[in-house]
Protein backbone atom coordinates (compact mmCIF):
# COMPACT_ATOMS: atom_id res chain seq x y z
CA UNK A 1 0.00 0.00 0.00
CA UNK A 2 1.19 3.49 -0.85
CA UNK A 3 -0.73 6.79 -1.08
CA UNK A 4 -0.65 10.53 -0.49
CA UNK A 5 -3.47 12.51 1.12
CA UNK A 6 -4.52 16.01 2.12
CA UNK A 7 -3.46 16.45 5.72
CA UNK A 8 -6.74 17.95 7.03
CA UNK A 9 -9.07 15.50 5.28
CA UNK A 10 -6.90 12.54 6.34
CA UNK A 11 -6.71 13.76 9.96
CA UNK A 12 -10.48 14.31 10.13
CA UNK A 13 -11.25 10.78 8.89
CA UNK A 14 -8.67 9.18 11.18
CA UNK A 15 -9.79 11.12 14.26
CA UNK A 16 -13.44 10.29 13.68
CA UNK A 17 -12.81 6.58 13.14
CA UNK A 18 -10.62 6.40 16.24
CA UNK A 19 -13.58 7.41 18.44
CA UNK A 20 -15.03 3.92 18.01
CA UNK A 21 -11.90 2.17 19.23
CA UNK A 22 -12.19 0.60 22.70
CA UNK A 23 -10.14 2.16 25.50
CA UNK A 24 -9.39 -1.30 26.90
CA UNK A 25 -9.66 -3.79 24.02
CA UNK A 26 -10.52 -7.39 24.90
CA UNK A 27 -7.83 -8.53 22.47
CA UNK A 28 -4.90 -6.41 21.17
CA UNK A 29 -6.01 -6.52 17.54
CA UNK A 30 -9.19 -4.54 18.38
CA UNK A 31 -7.00 -1.54 19.18
CA UNK A 32 -6.13 -1.43 15.51
CA UNK A 33 -7.48 0.76 12.74
CA UNK A 34 -7.74 -0.84 9.33
CA UNK A 35 -6.75 1.12 6.22
CA UNK A 36 -7.90 -0.28 2.88
CA UNK A 37 -7.47 0.69 -0.75
CA UNK A 38 -9.24 -1.93 -2.81
CA UNK A 39 -8.31 -0.59 -6.23
CA UNK A 40 -5.52 1.75 -7.29
CA UNK A 41 -7.89 3.42 -9.76
CA UNK A 42 -10.54 4.17 -7.14
CA UNK A 43 -8.67 7.00 -5.42
CA UNK A 44 -10.42 6.20 -2.14
CA UNK A 45 -8.99 5.14 1.20
CA UNK A 46 -11.36 3.35 3.59
CA UNK A 47 -10.72 3.48 7.34
CA UNK A 48 -12.46 1.25 9.87
CA UNK A 49 -12.55 0.39 13.55
CA UNK A 50 -14.57 -2.28 15.37
CA UNK A 51 -14.95 -3.69 18.89
CA UNK A 52 -17.71 -6.28 18.23
CA UNK A 53 -20.34 -3.77 19.46
CA UNK A 54 -19.66 -0.57 17.52
CA UNK A 55 -18.14 -0.15 14.08
CA UNK A 56 -16.97 3.06 12.42
CA UNK A 57 -16.06 3.53 8.78
CA UNK A 58 -14.84 6.61 6.96
CA UNK A 59 -13.69 7.29 3.41
CA UNK A 60 -11.26 9.91 2.14
CA UNK A 61 -9.98 10.75 -1.33
CA UNK A 62 -6.25 10.09 -1.77
CA UNK A 63 -3.66 9.83 -4.52
CA UNK A 64 -3.11 6.09 -4.80
CA UNK A 65 0.23 4.72 -5.89
CA UNK A 66 -0.38 1.15 -4.76
CA UNK A 67 -3.50 -0.59 -3.42
CA UNK A 68 -3.46 -2.73 -0.29
CA UNK A 69 -4.49 -3.03 3.34
CA UNK A 70 -2.81 -2.48 6.67
CA UNK A 71 -3.76 -2.58 10.36
CA UNK A 72 -2.03 -0.19 12.78
CA UNK A 73 -2.61 1.13 16.29
CA UNK A 74 -5.60 3.41 15.84
CA UNK A 75 -5.15 5.72 18.82
CA UNK A 76 -1.45 6.20 18.10
CA UNK A 77 -2.20 7.03 14.47
CA UNK A 78 -4.91 9.49 15.54
CA UNK A 79 -2.53 11.19 17.99
CA UNK A 80 0.13 11.50 15.29
CA UNK A 81 -2.13 12.98 12.60
CA UNK A 82 -3.56 15.54 15.05
CA UNK A 83 -0.07 16.95 15.49
CA UNK A 84 1.24 16.84 11.92
CA UNK A 85 2.53 20.00 10.19
CA UNK A 86 0.35 21.55 7.42
CA UNK A 87 1.73 19.47 4.54
CA UNK A 88 0.43 16.54 2.46
CA UNK A 89 0.65 13.16 4.19
CA UNK A 90 2.27 10.11 2.66
CA UNK A 91 1.98 6.53 3.87
CA UNK A 92 3.57 3.37 2.57
CA UNK A 93 3.75 -0.17 3.92
CA UNK A 94 7.04 -2.03 3.93
CA UNK A 95 6.86 -5.51 5.39
CA UNK A 96 5.69 -5.33 9.00
CA UNK A 97 6.01 -1.55 9.23
CA UNK A 98 4.01 1.44 8.00
CA UNK A 99 6.00 4.59 7.21
CA UNK A 100 4.15 7.90 7.52
CA UNK A 101 5.66 11.15 6.27
CA UNK A 102 4.46 14.76 6.44
CA UNK A 103 6.87 17.52 5.49
CA UNK A 104 10.07 16.76 7.36
CA UNK A 105 8.29 14.58 9.96
CA UNK A 106 8.76 10.79 9.76
CA UNK A 107 6.96 8.10 11.76
CA UNK A 108 7.35 4.32 11.70
CA UNK A 109 4.42 2.27 12.96
CA UNK A 110 4.36 -1.45 13.63
CA UNK A 111 1.54 -3.26 11.85
CA UNK A 112 -0.91 -5.67 13.47
CA UNK A 113 -1.95 -9.03 11.95
CA UNK A 114 -4.73 -8.38 9.43
CA UNK A 115 -5.81 -12.01 9.44
CA UNK A 116 -6.83 -11.74 13.12
CA UNK A 117 -9.01 -8.67 12.60
CA UNK A 118 -12.78 -9.38 12.72
CA UNK A 119 -15.04 -8.75 9.73
CA UNK A 120 -17.09 -5.60 10.15
CA UNK A 121 -20.88 -6.05 10.13
CA UNK A 122 -22.70 -4.92 7.00
CA UNK A 123 -24.82 -1.78 7.08
CA UNK A 124 -28.46 -2.63 7.93
CA UNK A 125 -31.30 -1.80 5.56
CA UNK A 126 -31.91 1.93 5.04
CA UNK A 127 -35.17 3.09 6.62
CA UNK A 128 -34.98 6.83 5.99
CA UNK A 129 -33.06 10.08 6.40
CA UNK A 130 -33.26 13.25 8.47
CA UNK A 131 -31.71 16.72 8.29
CA UNK A 132 -28.28 16.31 9.89
CA UNK A 133 -28.32 19.57 11.86
CA UNK A 134 -31.79 18.90 13.29
CA UNK A 135 -30.84 15.33 14.21
CA UNK A 136 -27.65 16.51 15.94
CA UNK A 137 -29.64 19.10 17.91
CA UNK A 138 -32.21 16.49 18.94
CA UNK A 139 -29.48 14.18 20.24
CA UNK A 140 -27.87 17.04 22.16
CA UNK A 141 -31.20 17.89 23.79
CA UNK A 142 -31.98 14.40 25.13
CA UNK A 143 -28.48 13.05 25.82
CA UNK A 144 -28.04 14.67 29.28
CA UNK A 145 -31.05 12.69 30.53
CA UNK A 146 -29.35 9.34 29.99
CA UNK A 147 -27.68 7.51 32.86
CA UNK A 148 -24.10 6.27 33.17
CA UNK A 149 -25.16 3.47 35.51
CA UNK A 150 -24.79 0.21 33.58
CA UNK A 151 -26.77 -1.81 36.12
CA UNK A 152 -29.97 -0.87 34.29
CA UNK A 153 -29.08 -0.85 30.55
CA UNK A 154 -32.33 0.82 29.48
CA UNK A 155 -31.27 4.03 31.21
CA UNK A 156 -28.01 4.23 29.24
CA UNK A 157 -29.70 4.49 25.86
CA UNK A 158 -31.69 6.90 23.70
CA UNK A 159 -34.94 5.44 22.41
CA UNK A 160 -35.71 6.24 18.78
CA UNK A 161 -39.30 5.75 17.70
CA UNK A 162 -39.95 5.90 13.94
CA UNK A 163 -43.60 6.61 13.23
CA UNK A 164 -44.71 7.88 9.84
CA UNK A 165 -42.84 11.09 9.00
CA UNK A 166 -41.72 11.73 12.60
CA UNK A 167 -38.88 10.45 14.76
CA UNK A 168 -39.12 10.73 18.54
CA UNK A 169 -35.94 10.63 20.61
CA UNK A 170 -36.43 9.94 24.32
CA UNK A 171 -34.11 9.39 27.28
CA UNK A 172 -34.48 9.04 31.04
CA UNK A 173 -32.38 8.42 34.13
CA UNK A 174 -35.45 7.98 36.40
CA UNK A 175 -35.27 11.60 37.64
CA UNK A 176 -36.11 13.31 34.34
CA UNK A 177 -37.39 12.45 30.88
CA UNK A 178 -36.37 14.33 27.73
CA UNK A 179 -38.32 13.91 24.49
CA UNK A 180 -37.63 15.53 21.11
CA UNK A 181 -39.70 15.09 17.97
CA UNK A 182 -38.37 15.88 14.50
CA UNK A 183 -39.38 15.42 10.91
CA UNK A 184 -37.67 12.81 8.75
CA UNK A 185 -38.10 11.18 5.34
CA UNK A 186 -38.94 7.46 5.72
CA UNK A 187 -38.29 4.91 3.01
CA UNK A 188 -41.69 3.37 3.83
CA UNK A 189 -44.43 5.86 4.81
CA UNK A 190 -46.15 3.41 7.17
CA UNK A 191 -43.07 2.56 9.24
CA UNK A 192 -43.65 1.98 12.95
CA UNK A 193 -40.48 0.81 14.70
CA UNK A 194 -38.27 1.62 17.67
CA UNK A 195 -34.63 1.17 18.61
CA UNK A 196 -32.84 1.66 21.93
CA UNK A 197 -29.43 3.04 20.95
CA UNK A 198 -26.39 3.27 23.29
CA UNK A 199 -26.13 6.94 24.23
CA UNK A 200 -22.35 7.17 23.95
CA UNK A 201 -22.28 5.89 20.38
CA UNK A 202 -25.16 8.12 19.30
CA UNK A 203 -23.56 11.15 20.91
CA UNK A 204 -20.19 10.56 19.26
CA UNK A 205 -21.78 10.27 15.83
CA UNK A 206 -24.04 13.31 16.32
CA UNK A 207 -21.06 15.51 17.18
CA UNK A 208 -19.64 14.92 13.69
CA UNK A 209 -22.79 16.04 11.85
CA UNK A 210 -22.77 19.30 9.92
CA UNK A 211 -25.17 20.07 7.09
CA UNK A 212 -26.78 17.73 4.59
CA UNK A 213 -28.74 14.68 5.67
CA UNK A 214 -28.05 11.67 7.88
CA UNK A 215 -29.13 8.26 6.63
CA UNK A 216 -30.62 5.86 9.16
CA UNK A 217 -30.54 2.08 8.74
CA UNK A 218 -32.22 -0.49 10.97
CA UNK A 219 -32.09 -4.28 10.99
CA UNK A 220 -35.37 -4.54 12.91
CA UNK A 221 -37.45 -2.11 10.89
CA UNK A 222 -40.72 -3.90 11.62
CA UNK A 223 -40.28 -3.18 15.33
CA UNK A 224 -40.99 -6.81 16.28
CA UNK A 225 -37.49 -7.42 17.63
CA UNK A 226 -36.32 -3.87 18.30
CA UNK A 227 -34.10 -4.98 21.18
CA UNK A 228 -32.20 -7.26 18.85
CA UNK A 229 -30.27 -6.40 15.74
CA UNK A 230 -28.42 -3.27 14.83
CA UNK A 231 -28.80 0.36 13.81
CA UNK A 232 -26.58 2.30 11.44
CA UNK A 233 -26.03 5.98 10.61
CA UNK A 234 -24.34 7.48 7.56
CA UNK A 235 -23.26 11.05 6.80
CA UNK A 236 -20.70 12.65 4.50
CA UNK A 237 -18.66 9.51 3.88
CA UNK A 238 -18.80 8.37 7.51
CA UNK A 239 -20.70 5.31 8.71
CA UNK A 240 -21.25 3.81 12.12
CA UNK A 241 -23.19 0.79 13.31
CA UNK A 242 -23.98 -0.37 16.83
CA UNK A 243 -25.85 -3.19 18.47
CA UNK A 244 -29.13 -2.13 20.04
CA UNK A 245 -29.70 -2.38 23.78
CA UNK A 246 -31.77 -5.50 24.46
CA UNK A 247 -34.34 -3.89 26.74
CA UNK A 248 -37.77 -2.31 26.56
CA UNK A 249 -37.98 1.44 27.03
CA UNK A 250 -40.52 2.87 29.47
CA UNK A 251 -43.93 4.04 28.33
CA UNK A 252 -43.25 7.71 28.96
CA UNK A 253 -46.18 9.63 27.42
CA UNK A 254 -48.49 8.91 30.37
CA UNK A 255 -45.93 10.44 32.75
CA UNK A 256 -46.36 13.91 31.28
CA UNK A 257 -49.29 15.60 33.11
CA UNK A 258 -52.37 16.41 31.04
CA UNK A 259 -53.48 19.22 33.37
CA UNK A 260 -51.34 21.71 35.28
CA UNK A 261 -52.02 24.00 38.22
CA UNK A 262 -49.60 26.79 37.29
CA UNK A 263 -47.50 27.94 34.38
CA UNK A 264 -44.55 30.34 34.09
CA UNK A 265 -43.18 32.00 30.97
CA UNK A 266 -39.63 33.31 31.20
CA UNK A 267 -36.74 34.34 28.97
CA UNK A 268 -34.46 31.31 28.59
CA UNK A 269 -31.14 33.15 28.48
CA UNK A 270 -31.90 35.21 31.60
CA UNK A 271 -33.07 32.21 33.61
CA UNK A 272 -30.08 30.07 32.56
CA UNK A 273 -27.64 32.81 33.62
CA UNK A 274 -29.43 33.30 36.95
CA UNK A 275 -29.52 29.58 37.72
CA UNK A 276 -25.79 29.28 37.00
CA UNK A 277 -24.97 32.20 39.29
CA UNK A 278 -27.16 31.13 42.19
CA UNK A 279 -26.02 27.50 41.86
CA UNK A 280 -22.43 28.54 42.56
CA UNK A 281 -23.15 28.19 46.28
CA UNK A 282 -24.94 24.85 45.87
CA UNK A 283 -23.22 21.47 45.95
CA UNK A 284 -24.69 18.25 44.59
CA UNK A 285 -26.93 17.71 47.59
CA UNK A 286 -28.14 21.33 47.80
CA UNK A 287 -31.37 22.19 45.97
CA UNK A 288 -31.98 25.39 44.09
CA UNK A 289 -35.27 26.89 45.27
CA UNK A 290 -37.61 28.86 43.01
CA UNK A 291 -40.50 30.91 44.44
CA UNK A 292 -43.00 32.02 41.78
CA UNK A 293 -45.48 34.86 42.16
CA UNK A 294 -47.56 36.78 39.63
CA UNK A 295 -44.71 38.80 38.13
CA UNK A 296 -41.40 37.43 39.43
CA UNK A 297 -39.45 34.38 40.47
CA UNK A 298 -36.98 34.39 43.36
CA UNK A 299 -34.05 31.98 42.99
CA UNK A 300 -32.27 30.91 46.20
CA UNK A 301 -29.57 28.45 47.22
CA UNK A 302 -27.74 27.80 50.45
CA UNK A 303 -28.99 28.32 54.00
CA UNK A 304 -27.92 28.73 57.61
CA UNK A 305 -24.16 28.92 57.99
CA UNK A 306 -23.53 27.91 54.37
CA UNK A 307 -22.85 30.32 51.54
CA UNK A 308 -26.08 31.77 50.20
CA UNK A 309 -27.27 33.35 46.96
CA UNK A 310 -30.49 35.04 45.87
CA UNK A 311 -31.63 36.56 42.58
CA UNK A 312 -34.96 37.88 41.27
CA UNK A 313 -36.24 37.62 37.69
CA UNK A 314 -39.33 38.95 35.93
CA UNK A 315 -41.74 36.24 34.73
CA UNK A 316 -45.29 35.84 33.49
CA UNK A 317 -46.95 33.48 35.95
CA UNK A 318 -50.45 32.02 35.98
CA UNK A 319 -51.75 30.16 39.03
CA UNK A 320 -51.34 30.24 42.79
CA UNK A 321 -47.89 31.26 44.12
CA UNK A 322 -45.59 28.25 44.24
CA UNK A 323 -42.29 27.33 45.83
CA UNK A 324 -40.43 24.42 44.23
CA UNK A 325 -36.84 23.14 44.28
CA UNK A 326 -34.66 21.33 41.75
CA UNK A 327 -31.23 19.86 41.29
CA UNK A 328 -29.50 22.85 39.61
CA UNK A 329 -27.85 20.79 36.87
CA UNK A 330 -31.07 18.97 36.04
CA UNK A 331 -32.83 22.32 35.69
CA UNK A 332 -30.06 23.67 33.46
CA UNK A 333 -30.14 20.58 31.25
CA UNK A 334 -33.80 21.19 30.55
CA UNK A 335 -33.47 24.93 29.96
CA UNK A 336 -30.47 24.63 27.63
CA UNK A 337 -32.43 22.13 25.55
CA UNK A 338 -35.02 24.80 24.73
CA UNK A 339 -34.42 26.37 21.31
CA UNK A 340 -36.90 29.25 21.54
CA UNK A 341 -36.15 32.52 23.35
CA UNK A 342 -38.92 31.83 25.85
CA UNK A 343 -39.35 28.76 28.06
CA UNK A 344 -42.63 27.52 29.48
CA UNK A 345 -42.49 25.87 32.91
CA UNK A 346 -45.64 23.91 33.83
CA UNK A 347 -46.34 22.80 37.41
CA UNK A 348 -48.78 20.39 39.03
CA UNK A 349 -47.53 20.94 42.58
CA UNK A 350 -44.35 21.50 44.64
CA UNK A 351 -43.69 17.76 44.93
CA UNK A 352 -44.94 16.67 41.49
CA UNK A 353 -42.93 16.56 38.24
CA UNK A 354 -42.57 19.84 36.35
CA UNK A 355 -42.38 20.13 32.56
CA UNK A 356 -40.13 22.50 30.63
CA UNK A 357 -40.83 23.24 26.97
CA UNK A 358 -40.08 25.90 24.42
CA UNK A 359 -42.77 28.15 23.03
CA UNK A 360 -44.59 26.15 20.31
CA UNK A 361 -44.24 27.34 16.72
CA UNK A 362 -47.97 28.11 16.59
CA UNK A 363 -50.50 28.81 19.32
CA UNK A 364 -51.98 25.60 20.66
CA UNK A 365 -49.31 23.53 18.91
CA UNK A 366 -47.30 20.77 20.51
CA UNK A 367 -43.69 21.73 21.35
CA UNK A 368 -40.91 19.76 19.65
CA UNK A 369 -38.96 19.42 22.91
CA UNK A 370 -40.39 18.37 26.27
CA UNK A 371 -38.45 17.87 29.50
CA UNK A 372 -40.02 16.41 32.64
CA UNK A 373 -38.02 16.77 35.86
CA UNK A 374 -38.69 15.63 39.41
CA UNK A 375 -38.43 18.34 42.11
CA UNK A 376 -36.51 17.94 45.35
CA UNK A 377 -38.15 18.07 48.73
CA UNK A 378 -37.22 21.03 50.93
Amino acid sequence: MRFRADRDAFADAITWTARALPARPAVPVLAGMRLDIADAASGTLHLSGFDYEVSARASVDVQVEEAGSVLVSGRLLAEIVRNLPPHPVGLRVEGSRALLTCGSARFTLLTLPLEDYPTLPPMPHAVGSAPADAFATAVRQVLPSTSRDDTLPMLTGVNLTFRGDAVLLAATDRYRIAVRELWWQPEQPGIDASALVPARTLGEFARSLAGGTVGIALSAADGSTAGEGMIGFEHAGKRTTTRLIDSDFISYESRFPEEVAARAEVAVASLVESVRRVALVADRSTPLRLSFSSSEVVLEAGSGEDAQALEVLDVKFEGEPMRIAFNPQYLLDGLTGVESETALLSFVGPTRPAVITGAPAEEGGRPDFRYLVMPLRV
